[in-house]
């Protein structure tokens, strides 16, 4: 029997908590969930303690501060690495990213190491966000394909892991702990490790507000130049 473990990080989600779980329900019954929360202020962790009353296969990691979606990412693979997982599945808990692609994921998973999903494969994947949020998206796409050199969409957090298959230090030794994580983790695992994509659709955020700032995104690029005089 597999043994998934769904990590989802959480800053201020209590609205969308219970539309995820219920997605997660009608397709991966079995799996398991940890939601990492950065000290929410709006009721999320008492939300998620109330689902985890009811269902032993919830799990919550409450974090003392505002560490950062990267850090977030990497404690919650710490966890399901050292619980033995198989695989570890990292989405966000936003409604942008579906459950139901985990199954497609999970179909490829045995034949590479890392289901990676991809935005740019699908022409229809961002059609209902604004046309900044697009501009922004692709530019970002871009210029991490022609800085490292890489085909994959990079910038997303919707993965796979097969932990039987990849060392846990590789994915640690990415030093970012916000935005970054998700390019900087993947360029150094495409490294050693096969990596295979799906197609998926983004929608739009229905309820909450977006974390990432115009700051985030400066940052992001120096910090992409720093990587790339680096290498």
């Amino acid at each position: 029997m597999r043994k998934i473990l769904i990590i989802i990080p959480t800053l201020n989600e209590k609205g969308n908590i219970s539309i995820i779980l219920k997605k997660i329900n009608k397709c991966q019954k079995q799996a398991s969930v940890l939601f990492v929360d950065d000290n929410s202020k709006d009721g999320s962790v008492n939300e998620i303690k109330n689902y985890k009353k009811k269902n032993k296969n919830i799990f919550l990691l409450l974090r003392n501060d505002k560490k950062g979606v990267g850090s977030a990412h990497k404690d919650g693979l710490k966890w399901g690495y050292k619980k033995g997982f198989n695989y570890l599945c990292t989405l966000d808990c936003d409604g942008t990213h579906d459950p139901k692609d985990i199954k497609k994921m999970l179909k490829i998973i045995d034949s590479c190491d890392l289901v990676n999903t991809n935005r740019f494969l699908n022409k229809k994947a961002l059609t209902n966000w604004k046309l900044s949020r697009i501009i922004l998206t692709k530019l970002r796409y871009f210029l991490v394909k022609i800085f490292l050199k890489t085909n994959l969409d990079s910038s997303g957090g919707f993965r796979l892991y097969d932990r039987r298959k990849i060392n846990l230090n590789d994915i640690l030794s990415a030093k970012d702990n916000h935005y970054n994580f998700f390019w900087e983790s993947l360029f150094l695992l495409e490294k050693k490790y096969s990596i295979k994509e799906i197609p998926i659709v983004l929608p739009k955020r229905s309820l909450g507000k977006s974390k990432m700032k115009i700051k985030d995104v400066l940052y992001g690029f120096f910090y992409l130049i720093r990587v790339f005089l680096k290498n």
